[in-house]
């Protein structure tokens, strides 16, 4: 009877332990799901592609604005880290329960007009009044940190009522620079990085926007419960903070 229980103990052990196997392959068989805000869609892509050369490791950015992006994770969405383009995003999902701790800041956002146009920007509120801008384009304030900046900007310097029937909204901060970019609009607030982006080929006038009239935009990001144990989800995460992805931030127009 005894050797009978020893064998069905090494067995019961073995199948735990094949279990266990299974589960961490098919972890580490996944790719590591990143939500990232819309405004580091150009960033993102230089930042995946060190961590890879560093560690061999690859990532899957999930692209959106903060918002949705942030709705999806409540709804169950498989993402393991979400980098957003403001700090009550990622706040909202920690004290609801969904972090595994508070999240920090990684970057600060500068905001920017922009067109393609010449328009000049000197006295840019001015130019806003005028006829010959019809449409600007700002990102939906309600789920896009950099659109939610703008409107802010638009309030303390009293135009906002003025012009509110030219502003068109873009879904998230990519919409936006997409309407600026193509020239759907006259003139557009986004991100600086957008300026930054290597893969913009398009001739871009603009100018920062002073960063006294909007609430500093602090760019936070958090690990996601679902991969509190993911040991690529928590060295992307650790990565995010080193000397080098700090320099691939600032090269894309963020401030550290």
């Amino acid at each position: 009877m005894r050797f009978q229980g020893l064998i069905y103990m090494v067995k019961r052990c073995g199948i735990i332990s094949l279990i266990v196997f299974l589960q961490i392959t098919t972890t580490a068989a996944q790719p590591l799901r990143v939500a990232v805000a819309a405004n580091l869609q150009s960033a993102i892509s230089a930042l995946q592609a060190d961590f890879k050369k560093k560690t061999g490791m690859a990532i899957e950015p999930i692209i959106g604005s903060s918002g949705k992006l942030v709705a999806q994770i409540k709804n169950g969405a498989p993402f393991d880290l979400f980098l957003s383009a403001d700090m009550s995003f990622p706040e909202t999902l920690y004290k609801e329960g969904f972090t595994t701790a508070q999240p920090v800041v990684y970057a600060y956002g500068n905001l920017i007009i922009c067109s393609t146009q010449d328009i000049g920007f000197v006295n840019w509120q001015r130019v806003l009044l005028t006829p010959a801008v019809k449409k600007i384009a700002i990102a939906n304030p309600d789920v896009a940190p950099y659109g939610a900046a703008a409107k802010e900007v638009l309030q303390k310097e009293d135009i906002l009522s003025n012009i509110k029937s030219k502003l068109v909204f873009g879904e998230s901060i990519a919409q936006t620079n997409t309407y600026i970019t193509t020239a759907v609009v006259d003139v557009g607030f986004t991100t600086q990085a957008l300026i930054n982006d290597p893969a913009n080929t398009t001739k871009l006038y603009w100018k920062a926007i002073d960063p006294k009239t909007y609430t500093p935009i602090r760019q936070g990001m958090v690990l996601l419960k679902r991969a509190e144990r993911n040991a690529t989800a928590i060295k992307f995460y650790r990565y995010l903070l080193t000397a080098d992805a700090k320099q691939i931030f600032k090269k894309y127009g963020y401030r550290i």
